[in-house]
């Protein structure tokens, strides 16, 4: 009798306890709140013996998880992503490549023996010529002491890129190894824009991108397009080996032109080995070759190196495209979607503008997470009706589309200078000397020249004024240019200034700074 009450005193103790734990579960619940959502029915009718489709609409109630974040850690999420997402490397890696110094490097963690070791295994297992080298060695030493940060911000990167590259050299039977061409190319920005013009992951030229299939528009510059431009790339890199026979060599023709390797090869009487070649090439094109070998040095030996990759939110393979049916901008699917911009930004890095056109004969897609993807479909009329409803009562309509001319003649008229002729199509001063091989800014009434426009033709017609180009709109500072100064470091100082804005602005063309110029610069 005493142990059945003991037992019964028991199994009440556990069922209390059991209850007072469920009750402490339940204090903290999940934050909810109510929204209306429209939800989307398909309904089939028979009209005229032909059964349609009719998309039935209603709004309902439906609550929905809203989860807070902690404040400390949305802060640092969203810094993280700003400083990856950020396109600062450009400029570092062009000029690494444009200014190579070749003197001999202290860098005791990696010894000679172990480094020319290391370049014999990676020359077996590649098909260009990684041969040892004092040139090679300065270059790979040089990156190794000075360019840690940027070399980890590439490595995290290339997660999302390299994966993308890999599925069309592989397709292609390319040297998976042309992935690090885009690295010493762009610096891994899509939207990375040089000197003379050439533009995205590749740096595809206006006419050459042509020549691949890649378009450009007010809306759209396929150039920019990782997928687009990789396809082109591939095509490009496959026909210049074909004619060469030699990868060192196409990699030099990539970077200078075809036409370059070709004079350097009769000038130095038939030589055929780049490194032979190297004095007999433009001084870029010098240095890109041991840039690309150094690169993908470190990136296959990153680990004993002691990098530590810090790879995008969002990997490559965990996201997909949608075929977008009516014209949609970035801030309305982030907007709907409850992504960052920044992160659209970098997913689409094509649209110019932000906005998503429909074209006849075009597929333009959006891409998104995984995540997110369900979710616009399954709402797809609802989003494009909002996306209509919010254009119509916007205050002015987005901009025409047209079809980017292939090039335009220019007539110098008398009043005419360089940089008012750069500003009424929208381009740089040392771009119209580029395609004019020209030596100054200098021009003659009745000249002609070259030019690759970038605004529209209506904003030409009108000769509508670039912002921020005159003290009338924005105040003028004047900064003096002190040692180890380059335009990039500069820019770095005044937000919202690049480089462009800087040539630009002071009539400038190349990187070489004398300490003590003054240089105009306009802060809004």
């Amino acid at each position: 009798m005493k142990l059945n009450k003991i037992l019964l005193l028991m199994l009440l103790l556990v069922f209390s306890i059991g209850f007072a734990q469920q009750g402490k579960r339940n204090d903290k619940k999940l934050n909810t709140k109510k929204v209306q959502v429209v939800d989307s029915i398909k309904v089939s009718k028979i009209a005229k013996e032909l059964p349609s489709t009719v998309i039935a609409t209603s709004l309902k109630d439906t609550i929905i998880y809203d989860l807070k974040d902690m404040a400390l850690a949305r802060k640092k999420d969203s810094l993280w992503l700003k400083e990856l997402y950020k396109s600062d490397l450009f400029e570092d890696i062009y000029s690494s490549v444009t200014n190579q110094d070749y003197t001999a490097v202290d860098y005791d963690e990696l010894p000679t023996e172990v480094l020319k070791q290391r370049l014999k295994e990676l020359d077996a297992r590649t098909p260009f010529k990684v041969e040892y080298n004092a040139s090679l060695e300065s270059v790979i030493k040089q990156y190794l002491k000075n360019r840690r940060g940027t070399l980890e911000r590439l490595m995290g990167l290339s997660e999302y890129y390299f994966p993308m590259f890999e599925q069309e050299l592989d397709k292609n039977n390319l040297p998976l190894e042309l992935k690090y061409l885009a690295v010493i190319e762009s610096a891994l920005n899509p939207r990375a824009q040089s000197r003379v013009g050439a533009t995205g992951l590749w740096q595809f030229m206006f006419t050459t991108g042509k020549m691949f299939g890649l378009d450009v528009s007010s809306y759209v510059d396929e150039r920019s397009d990782p997928i687009m431009a990789t396809e082109a790339a591939c095509k490009y890199l496959k026909s210049l080996n074909n004619s060469f026979n030699d990868w060192d060599l196409a990699l030099a023709a990539y970077n200078s032109g075809p036409g370059n390797v070709s004079k350097a090869i009769r000038r130095s009487g038939g030589k055929t080995n780049y490194w032979n070649l190297r004095d007999y090439l433009p001084r870029e094109t010098a240095g890109y070759v041991p840039a690309f070998l150094a690169t993908m040095y470190i990136f296959e030996y990153a680990e004993e190196h002691g990098f530590k990759k810090q790879g995008p939110r969002i990997p490559y393979v965990a996201t997909d495209t949608i075929k977008v049916k009516q014209q949609i901008t970035l801030d309305q699917v982030a907007k709907l979607t409850n992504l960052d911009k920044e992160e659209l930004e970098f997913l689409n890095p094509s649209y110019k503008l932000g906005i998503i056109p429909v074209v006849k004969n075009e597929n333009y897609m959006l891409r998104l997470p995984l995540t997110s993807v369900g979710t616009f479909v399954n709402n797809e009329n609802a989003i494009y009706a909002f996306a209509q409803e919010e254009q119509e009562v916007a205050e002015k309509p987005l901009p025409e589309l047209f079809e980017q001319p292939d090039k335009v003649r220019y007539r110098v008229k008398r009043g005419d200078f360089l940089g008012k002729i750069a500003e009424r199509y929208g381009v740089g001063v040392s771009q119209i000397r580029s395609w004019n091989g020209m030596r100054s800014n200098t021009v003659k009434v009745g000249q002609n020249l070259i030019i690759y426009p970038k605004k529209s033709s209506q904003d030409i017609a009108s000769n509508k004024p670039v912002a921020q180009t005159s003290s009338s709109s924005s105040s003028e500072k004047t900064y003096t240019v002190r040692n180890g100064d380059s335009l990039w470091s500069i820019s770095q100082k005044f937000p919202g200034v690049s480089v462009q804005n800087i040539q630009k602005w002071n009539d400038i063309s190349g990187d070489n700074l004398k300490p003590g110029t003054k240089l105009k610069i306009y802060k809004g």
